[in-house]
């Protein structure tokens, strides 16, 4: 019989349960841009667009968080979220 802790176990982790860490990782990054004085949309388009980091402050680990989230990822969501579908 072959030992079970020799098999490869895969994890998913539920779209709606992407969504909530996305959107609190986002909020997070926001507060923190705002809290330093800069226009959090204007710094998070930079970013999504060019994946540039230095376009997110370090202040409160912002650029660490954001780059927890896939760019893909997120360009999909907002879009989908956009359009209602």
């Amino acid at each position: 019989m072959k030992d079970d802790m020799s098999k490869t176990i895969t994890f998913s982790i539920r779209e709606e349960d992407r969504d909530k860490e996305r959107k609190l990782l986002l909020r997070t990054v926001y507060d923190a841009l705002s809290e330093k004085g800069y226009n959090p949309i204007n710094q998070l388009v930079g970013y999504v667009l060019t994946e540039d980091p230095t376009y997110i402050t370090n202040y409160k680990n912002a650029r660490g968080l954001i780059r927890r989230i896939d760019r893909d990822e997120l360009m999909a969501a907002l879009l989908k979220e956009y359009l209602g579908i």
